[in-house]
């Protein structure tokens, strides 16, 4: 191939914006409301956060007006330019973007959503779940040594509620180490664990309890 035919080729090699757009059957501008609402229809039947980059996927729009049209969403949603506050709003959870109700309203949601559930965690479970946050990467015998209980039920239920994950082991122990996940965040509504209040400082430090796992032969 001539430099010249290999300039041509590389001018003609489609975007992956272009490839999407080209399987798309329709402009989404071309829909009522435009662009704008046929992502506000795709945030509606999300059921976890979705990337800037997957929406614009999806709509086969560039990611940067993708993420300009989230931003005027928000705006909206928050009553600015005059409009109306709503009851839900977008906003941005780890990596990706999702439709959730208005905090000034979670009283009121939470009356409907709670009203007879009783599935909610436990205090161990929530002071397990603390440790872990502000002290992860973080084995089972360390914390129940920060606790001064054994925590294997615990750690295994808030395993399965998704909240903590296992990320690999200790490198000299060998036991199982824990962090809590993007559910987890999600649920707290934060965008980063950097957002959560400075506890940290009055927990003990986990490399206090080196060799806390050999002890009690925690390698599950």
């Amino acid at each position: 191939m001539t430099e010249q035919a290999a300039d041509d080729a590389a001018v003609e090699e489609p975007t992956d914006e272009q490839a999407a757009a080209d399987e798309l059957a329709f402009d989404v501008d071309d829909l009522p409301g435009g662009a704008l609402a046929a992502l506000e229809a795709v945030l509606m039947v999300a059921d976890e956060p979705i990337a800037a980059v997957r929406l614009a996927t999806v709509l086969a729009l560039p990611t940067a007006r993708v993420e300009a049209l989230l931003d005027e969403l928000a705006a909206e949603y928050r009553g600015e330019n005059g409009g109306r506050p709503r009851g839900f709003e977008v906003r941005r959870v780890g990596d990706g973007w999702r439709v959730y109700s208005a905090p000034v309203y979670a009283d009121v949601v939470g009356r409907f959503v709670l009203e007879g559930q009783t599935a909610r965690l436990t205090q161990a479970a929530l002071e397990t779940l603390a440790v872990i946050a502000y002290r992860q990467p973080v084995t089972r015998g360390q914390v129940s040594a920060v606790r001064g209980v054994n925590v294997d039920g615990v750690v295994r239920t808030l395993t399965t509620r998704g909240l903590v994950a296992e990320v690999g082991t200790d490198p000299s122990s060998g036991a199982v180490l824990y962090q809590t996940t993007g559910y987890f965040l999600e649920r707290m509504g934060l965008s980063s664990l950097d957002e959560m209040p400075p506890l940290a400082p009055y927990l003990p430090d986990i490399d206090a309890f080196d060799g806390v796992d050999q002890a009690i032969g925690d390698n599950r």
